[in-house]
């Protein structure tokens, strides 16, 4: 068995390394976890990160960087394999675990809308996306049907913050979505989805936005249900 110690650097809401650390609790592998500050990125993390950017993963004395590469490395050096066996159904979930990344760049590129128009016009897109999406997903309850695999670990903190989010935004994000919604539950219902954020993660997150996004303070400045 492999005996490499693994160590995570990211910020406290990355939803990407998220996805690692949800794929590590899924396998049982020990890890640790380094939280930095984003908006002050150390000059030992910038010597290891090639673009300087989070999730990093150290094996023993070798880093990594991308969460795609990270999450496919773990899953074959560590059992069970998440990934399916077969190579077309592997492919189509690595093409879906692709688009998960393009929803939740369009999430955030909506929450840093400069203006209203802009947030109205960004959340057309969002909504495209999820539209998509629930005409993609099956009867559940997970993507590939009963058995758990990379392309939920990688779709797992979206649904997550997208939960926590949507009393404050309420953007619909699951009226007339069923299959999205059950696939959420089941996700965020798993003890290994709880278990990759930090303590207290909805307080947490709701406070970055509202230091982060222009319009954070009225966004998040109570949850309307």
């Amino acid at each position: 068995m492999n005996t490499a110690r693994l160590e995570l650097v990211s910020f406290k809401t990355c939803p990407y390394v998220q996805r690692a650390a949800i794929v590590l609790h899924e396998k049982a592998v020990p890890f640790e976890i380094t939280y930095i500050d984003q908006t002050k990125k150390p000059d030992w993390f910038l010597k290891i990160s090639p673009l300087g950017k989070v999730p990093l993963l150290k094996v023993d004395d070798t880093v990594l960087f991308e969460s795609a590469a990270i999450v496919e490395y773990l899953d074959e050096v560590y059992p069970p394999q998440l990934h399916p066996a077969d190579a077309l159904r592997r492919a189509h979930n690595r093409a879906w675990i692709e688009f998960s990344s393009t929803i939740l760049t369009a999430q955030i590129q909506m929450l840093l809308s400069q203006d209203h128009a802009s947030f109205d016009a960004a959340t057309v897109r969002f909504h495209e996306l999820l539209d998509r999406l629930e005409a993609e997903v099956g009867e559940g309850p997970y993507f590939n049907g009963a058995k758990l695999a990379l392309v939920d670990c990688a779709f797992a903190p979206f649904f997550l913050r997208t939960t926590i989010m949507e009393p404050y935004l309420e953007l619909g994000v699951f009226t007339q979505r069923p299959r999205i919604q059950a696939w959420s539950k089941a996700l965020i219902a798993r003890d290994t989805v709880q278990r990759a954020v930090v303590p207290h993660y909805a307080e947490v997150l709701i406070d970055s936005w509202r230091a982060r996004a222009p319009l954070g303070r009225e966004l998040f400045a109570g949850r309307r249900s």
